[in-house]
This record gives structure tokens, sequence and C-alpha cells, in this order.
């Protein structure tokens, strides 16, 4: 049996001992089909990537047209709303909203209050110093309000997460969140307690992570909402004596621009975002600076402005409205020419200097 097998091997073999391969043969009109069969695959082929070259094409150039449409569009309607009057314009009601401030009871926070519950909102106060919330409560029950009150340490994540708990069991579902909350030390980046560099982070920042985290799964369902954010000047140009206060300002403005986009993408387009950054506020957390660019802020200017931001839906403003264009220049100067404006110019670093020094703080 095993010589037959090796027979059959040797009879397969060519002269040169490679295996033979069977090879059909094919005549005339089978090569013709053949090759007209290979043409129209080449064909379909070289359609195929043609066609998907110019859907890209003709896309790319409706996609130009429709956001050079729309550029046009935005610019327009923004420059016609920046002018229209106040008074000419539809302003969203605040009646009845349920409205919570966290820091609101002291500076800013607490002209926001006041503000709004002559709006006749729901009202909800977060704050760490209780006998501010106390006598805050007194002053708006002496106009014939009432508002929430709540004692709430927003460098605590699970403080925050159980008080939020709370206030929709007591009050409701927030309609709008303001983050209002911020602290500073003022101090040289090597004179900062590293407590204090990590309690500034967890008070002007992740507790802005942590409030919307609390509310905005119920805004999502109700398929509307808003969430404003008090930040700072200092977010968009670092000063001296605030490398704790200005780094949180810079990422909460991240946060919040970030959080907006993803809103966008996923559709969730009622749910509206409204950053505000103010220039130095008079409300004890800056004293002793001496700034030369414009006196310090009231708050109540501040506070007006920020719900004013709110009513027209506006999602980033500064104050005063000047310092977004002034600011946005040193993306485009060189950065010595930035410095040279800084300290020569607004004298800012001086301005900061005679900050007051050091002392435990608290949510303002």
């Amino acid at each position: 049996m095993n010589y037959i097998k090796k027979r059959i091997n040797v009879e397969n073999l060519g002269e040169n001992g490679i295996k033979k391969l069977d090879v059909k043969e094919f005549n005339a009109n089978e090569k013709v089909q053949r090759y007209i069969q290979l043409f129209f695959r080449i064909m379909r082929s070289v359609y195929s990537t043609m066609y998907k070259a110019a859907l890209r094409v003709v896309t790319r150039i409706l996609d130009f047209i429709v956001v050079m449409w729309l550029s046009f569009y935005y610019i327009a309607e923004a420059i016609v709303l920046n002018f229209t009057p106040t008074s000419l314009m539809t302003l969203k009601s605040l009646r009845g909203r349920i409205i919570l401030v966290t820091g609101g009871a002291g500076g800013v926070g607490q002209e926001l209050v006041l503000r709004l519950v002559r709006y006749k909102a729901k009202v909800i106060v977060w704050d760490v110093n209780e006998k501010a919330m106390s006598k805050l409560k007194d002053k708006v029950s002496a106009e014939g309000y009432k508002i929430y009150t709540y004692t709430v340490d927003l460098s605590d994540r699970q403080s925050i997460y159980k008080t939020a708990e709370a206030v929709k069991d007591d009050v409701g579902s927030v309609d709008i969140l303001i983050n209002n909350a911020g602290i500073v030390c003022g101090q040289t980046f090597l004179n900062l307690p590293d407590y204090m560099i990590e309690k500034t982070y967890k008070v002007n920042t992740l507790s802005c992570y942590w409030t919307a985290k609390a509310f905005l799964p119920d805004m999502i369902k109700q398929g509307k909402g808003h969430i404003a954010t008090v930040g700072s000047l200092t977010g968009m140009l670092g000063a001296y004596n605030c490398t704790d206060y200005s780094g949180s300002k810079y990422a909460t403005l991240g946060f919040h621009e970030s959080l907006w986009t993803e809103l966008k993408t996923m559709g969730y387009d009622k749910i509206k975002l409204t950053m505000v950054a103010p220039y130095f506020i008079n409300t004890g957390m800056f004293d002793g600076c001496k700034p030369t660019y414009a006196p310090m802020l009231e708050p109540k200017i501040v506070a007006k402005r920020l719900i004013l931001a709110i009513r027209r839906g506006e999602v980033f403003c500064t104050v005063p409205s000047s310092s977004c264009y002034i600011l946005g220049m040193k993306n485009y100067i060189p950065t010595k020419l930035n410095w040279l404006l800084q300290n020569r110019v607004l004298r800012l670093p001086q301005a900061m200097k005679t900050m007051r020094k050091f002392n435990e703080v608290e949510a303002a």
C-alpha cells in the first residue's frame, strides 16, 4: 500500500521535481466573460469611491454654508440683544420657582436672596454660618417673605448630598441652582497653608460638582432647569496673592463650559447654564485691596446683574461688561506686553499686595 502511494506522488511531480498544479483551461467566451466581470467590479469600486468622495465634498460645502449663515445670524442676534433695552425683552419669570443659593447668608448671596424673594420665588439658603442665616431670615420675614435655611459645610461632599435630599423632601425639586459660595485665603503661594488650598478648591470648585450632581438629574427628568455660577475675573487672569482663588475660579470656568457642552451635545437645550465673572467685590473677602482699574463692586450690583443674566438666559457675562473684551486681548498679545500692562498700567499686583493677611475664612 505504501508503495502505491509513493508511486502516485511521484507521478504527480513535474520534471523539475515540483508538484504539478491542475490548471483549468478557459475558452475564448469564458475569458471574455471573466474580463467583463472584472471590469464591472473595478467600475463599481471606482464609482463607490468617487461617490463617497463627492458626498464628503458636498457635505462639507453645505456645512460651510450653514455655519457661515448661522455665524452672521448669531453675531447679529448678539449685537441686537446687547443693545436692546431690558424693558423691551421678554424675561424669564421667577415667581414660584424653587431657587437654591449657596453661601447665601452674606455678601452677594444675601443680596441675591433679598432680591429673589421679592420676585416671589421660593428661596433656599445654604451656608455654614448659622448666626448670619438667622439674621437674614429675620430680615426677610420683616419684609413679609419666607426662606428655607440649611446649615451646610460646602467643603464636605457628603454634607452636600445629604442636605440636597432634605431639600427635595422639604421643599421640592430645585428649579434654579446658584453656586455663589466662595472663600479666599489671601497669601502668596509659599505662605498658603496646605489645608487652606484644599479647602478653597473644595468650596469654590468641587462644591459646584456636587451640587450639580445632586440637582441636575431632577432637572433632566423635568426637561428644564438652570444652573448659575458666580465666578471671578481672576478666573480669566491670574492675580497676585490669589494662586488658590484664581486657580479654583479657572477650574470653575472650565467646569461650566464643559458641562454646557455636554448638555448641548445630549440635547438638553432646556437646561440653561449661566456664568457671571465679576471684578473684586466689596464683601470683606478682599479687604485691603486697592484696585486702580475700577472701584470695587458693591454686592447689590453683582446680584442684580446675575439675576438679569438668569432671566435673559445668558451663558456668560462679566461685571463690568467691558472686562470680557479687555481680558480677551491677553490671548492675542505677547506675554511680555501682557505683563507690562498688568504691572505698569493696571497695576494689579500692587493693588493685591495690600490685601488682608491670612486668617481662617468662612464661606462668603
